[in-house]
Parts: structure tokens; C-alpha cells; sequence
């Protein structure tokens, strides 16, 4: 049986983003699928070049990092894949190919709404998206695309089957995202258990972030919502609180106060080479003692109940994680492993708490991470809803 995962690797080829999408193949061809990884954003999306620092039409460096992180997840995956430019040229697997390979699939994870669904894909009987963004979506790609016209809407957000998100909360009375009448299924970030192993020293809590995440600010019935730039001052002074060591590993766009984080006692390392490849993000997480870091301000102020996809692999790794509550709290066990904040006092108890009785926290977090978002659990659940 066939299944198509489409992601964003080309597009913002980085660590983290090989595993957001590759535990969703992996995770699916572990489940028996014959997997095909779909890349084709269909509008002027130009491939992130880090050795350069720029945005590039050249998709080259995009396309072997790629190639190169499917073949750590998977020989076959490595060997169905298929990327369509911003010229229209393509990359792997022939166009011809891709569209049989539509025609024939039981499901098409739509992860992130990254692909455009082309003529060709809508014929795949379960279109599936999988909003990872809330906020982000809800308040501008959405209503953006409702605003084309109704030619270009049939390729869009709307032609999915079925609609699944990370918005734990979505619907409730106190979350402000719109729902567009859309019957949204809750879904968590799925984790491949087998690939993630605690290594030494597990000296640092870590985090891996980017800075001015978006270029301009969310703007919401007259609610301005941002990115992690709102939140970690609330928490900056953590370090002075505690004996423990942290270190942010961080990606700036435009400017951030570095040398006052490094002041207050934070180790401050650019994300270039931790990011450079999902082998060196993954040894990167192994190592850490664990995960402290704060949310995207338009997850934290919306209460929409979001979880990361990165705090899923510091769980599996059998690393704690401390992270600033989105709501998700009123879903996910939050007692051993995994603890929540909402301001810094509240972190600085919760690192006590964890550092009280390490050992049994660790042991917690890799148990969370196999009851709550094995891949094979999450996906269960997804394909529940189309048998």
C-alpha cells in the first residue's frame, strides 16, 4: 500500500526539519506503507542555503541534504522522493511517476500544507493536512488562500479530505483561531523511538531555536502576535536562579541581545552547526540533559495548546523537557518527564524539581514519549479515521 509524505526538507534544509517530516515517512513505512516523500510548495518558495545565508533558486544544496537525510532515516526512502521548483523543473522521482504514484496511494500527509494539490495529486482518495502551525495558519496562510480565486482554491488548504492539527484546544471558548467550519481532529508529533538514544555528558538543558521567527508581526482582529522574541525575556534570568548550565542554540534573523543572555549566564551557540545535518541535531539532543525553552508567542497567547515536534526527540532520547505551557497541559501528562511554565518562577521550580530526582524524570520522559507520541501510536490514530 502507498502513501505519500510531503514536508518542507528542500525548502529549509536544516536538522530539525529533516525529522519534523522524516518521522512521519519513517513512522508510515515502519507501518508497512510503501513511502514517497513529495516536496512542491507550487509558489515562489526559493531553498535555504546555509553556507550562503540566503534564500537561493538554486535548490541544490536543499536537494543533497535531502537525499542525504532520508538515507539516515531509510535506504527506500532515499529512493522515492520527488521535488518540484519554482521553475517548474524536477528534481528524483519523474512528474509522470509522482502522479501515478498519487493516483494509486492510500493516503497523502499533507504535513504542514506544504505541498500544492495539484490536478494530479487530488486523485489520491485521502488527502490528509496536518496543521503544524496554528496561529501562523489560522491567521494568515488560511484566509490568504480563501482570498484566490476560486481556480487556484481547488489546489489549496480546502481540497483536503480530512483536516488534523496540532491545536489541542482548537474550538474551545478561550482560543481565538478560527476554525473555518472545519471539523479539525486533534494530532500530536509523531516520534520514531528506535532512532533516539540518551549519549554523554547530558551536562546542559538545551534548547534550539530561531530568533524573529516571522518577518512582520501577526495581526489579529487588532491582537498582535509574534514569535519566541515575546516570550524568552519573561524567563531570560533563569540561569542566576539556578546551579544548572543552559545553553540556547539559536538561528537569528536580524538582531537579538546575545551578549546580555551571555551576561546572565547563558551559553549562546549559533545553530549552523548543530542544524548542518538531522545526524548532528540528533547527537545534539542526545547529549543535552534535557529541554528548557519557551513557545512561539502566538501559541502561548492563543491557548491553542500546541506541542513541539522537537520536544517529542528530547523525550524519546530520554531527556526531561520544560517548556512553556500553550494549554497542552489539559492533555498531556505533565508530573514525571515532561513539567510546564507559564512564568519564571514556576521554570525555576520545575528544573528544581527535575534535577531532585533525575534519574526518575529521565526514565518518565522516554516512557511519555512511547504512551503519547510513538509514530505508530499517532499515526494509528490518523488512519483510524480513514478505514
Amino acid at each position: 500500500m502507498k502513501a505519500i509524505v510531503t514536508g518542507m526538507i528542500v525548502t529549509s534544509p536544516v536538522g530539525g526539519v529533516a525529522w519534523d517530516y522524516g518521522q512521519y515517512a519513517l513512522g508510515l513505512e515502519q507501518l508497512g506503507f510503501e513511502v514517497y516523500y513529495l516536496e512542491d510548495p507550487g509558489i515562489p518558495s526559493y531553498s535555504y542555503n546555509p553556507e550562503t545565508g540566503m534564500y537561493e533558486e538554486d535548490p541544490s544544496y536543499g536537494i543533497e541534504f535531502l537525499v542525504r537525510s532520508l538515507a539516515l532515516l531509510s535506504p527506500t526512502l532515499a529512493q522515492r522522493w520527488h521535488y518540484r521548483a519554482v521553475d517548474g523543473q524536477t528534481y528524483g522521482l519523474d512528474a509522470a511517476t509522482m502522479a501515478e504514484v498519487a493516483a494509486e496511494a492510500a493516503l497523502l500527509l499533507n504535513v504542514s500544507g506544504g505541498s500544492l494539490l495539484r490536478d494530479e495529486y487530488l486523485h489520491c482518495a485521502n488527502k490528509i493536512l496536518i496543521d503544524t502551525d496554528p496561529g501562523w495558519n489560522h491567521f494568515v496562510i488560511f484566509p490568504q488562500w480563501d482570498k484566490q480565486p476560486i481556480e487556484q482554491q481547488r489546489w489549496g488548504w480546502r481540497a483536503h479530505d480530512r483536516f488534523f492539527t496540532y491545536a489541542l484546544r482548537l474550538g474551545q471558548a478561550d482560543c481565538p483561531l478560527p476554525t473555518f467550519g472545519i471539523p479539525w481532529q486533534p494530532t500530536r508529533p509523531p516520534v520514531v523511538l528506535d532512532c533516539w538514544h540518551p549519549q554523554p555528558p547530558a551536562q546542559q538543558w538545551t534548547t534550539v531555536m530561531t530568533w524573529n521567527h516571522y518577518q512582520q508581526p501577526i495581526i489579529h482582529n487588532g491582537v498582535k502576535y509574534g514569535s519566541k522574541e515575546l516570550e524568552f525575556e519573561r524567563i531570560e534570568a533563569l540561569p542566576a536562579r539556578l546551579p544548572a548550565s543552559f545553553e540556547v542554540t539559536i538561528n537569528v534573523n536580524g538582531e537579538a541581545p546575545l551578549e546580555r543572555w551571555r551576561s546572565l549566564g547563558w551559553s549562546v551557540v549559533d545553530a549552523t552547526a548543530t542544524s548542518a545535518a538531522a545526524a548532528t541535531y540528533r547527537t545534539y539532543i542526545e547529549q543535552s540533559r534535557g529541554e528548557f525553552g519557551v513557545a512561539k508567542n502566538v501559541y502561548v497567547a492563543t491557548r491553542c495548546g500546541w506541542f513541539s515536534c522537537r520536544s517529542v526527540c528530547y523525550l524519546a532520547a530520554g531527556r526531561p523537557v520544560v517548556v512553556q505551557d500553550t494549554g497542552f497541559t489539559k492533555y498531556i501528562p505533565t508530573e514525571l518527564g515532561l513539567l510546564a511554565f507559564t512564568d519564571l518562577n514556576q521554570a525555576v521550580e520545575a528544573i528544581a524539581m527535575v534535577e531532585g530526582d533525575y534519574n526518575s524524570h529521565q526514565q518518565a520522559a522516554r516512557e511519555l514519549a512511547r504512551t503519547w507520541f510513538d509514530s505508530r501510536l499517532v499515526l494509528g490514530e490518523i488512519l483510524e479515521q480513514i478505514e
